[in-house]
């Protein structure tokens, strides 16, 4: 039972799971396979006023908040651990649903605006039988959605860089004091 116990911490401690109860979106490139999404999203209009709970998790209660994402982490690691991540990933049916209820939810005023019926041709009929990202295909992660097709990220992911690890390079600071 001691053996059993004490590697169940040490998974938890290796999968650094505790972050995933935070809403950062960097515990979501805890494994890699999210990096390209949280790259393209850094570099989204969303950045500043969603991150990714806001998005793709339910917010109807705590209770389901929660429930969602053990159960979409749980099917997440399962797909990493077992080495079968697509190239490209998609959102299953559950998250697709909830997606689109969280971008109706934060973008009410402008589903049903009225302006948007005389500026937008054919809004009112496809804002209920579409989902949103049908016409708004490139927010907030861009065209950009492929492992092997995303640029470099300058700001450091947690997860995957050394504590000690600066953006600017030691020599490129030392060059900077010395010309001072």
């Amino acid at each position: 039972m001691g053996a059993i116990f004490g590697l169940g911490i040490y998974m938890i401690r290796l999968s650094n799971a505790t972050s995933y109860l935070s809403d950062d979106p960097q515990a979501c490139v805890n494994c890699h396979i999210m990096t390209p999404q949280y790259i393209t999203w850094t570099r989204s209009s969303h950045r500043e006023v969603a991150h990714c709970n806001d998005c793709h998790v339910p917010h109807d209660n705590i209770a389901n908040k929660y429930f969602f994402k053990a159960k979409d982490g749980l099917y997440h690691s399962t797909i990493f651990t077992l080495r079968a991540e697509p190239q490209v990933i998609r959102a299953l049916e559950p998250s697709i649903n909830v997606i689109q209820n969280n971008c109706i939810r934060c973008h009410e005023n402008q589903v049903t605006e009225a302006k948007l019926l005389d500026v937008v041709e054919n809004h009112h009929p496809h804002r209920t039988d579409r989902i949103c990202w049908e016409c708004h295909r490139e927010v907030p992660h861009g065209k950009v959605r492929s492992l092997a097709s995303v640029g470099h990220q300058i700001e450091p992911i947690r997860a995957h860089a050394p504590p000690d690890l600066e953006i600017i390079p030691k020599w490129l600071k030392e060059s900077m004091k010395s010309k001072k």
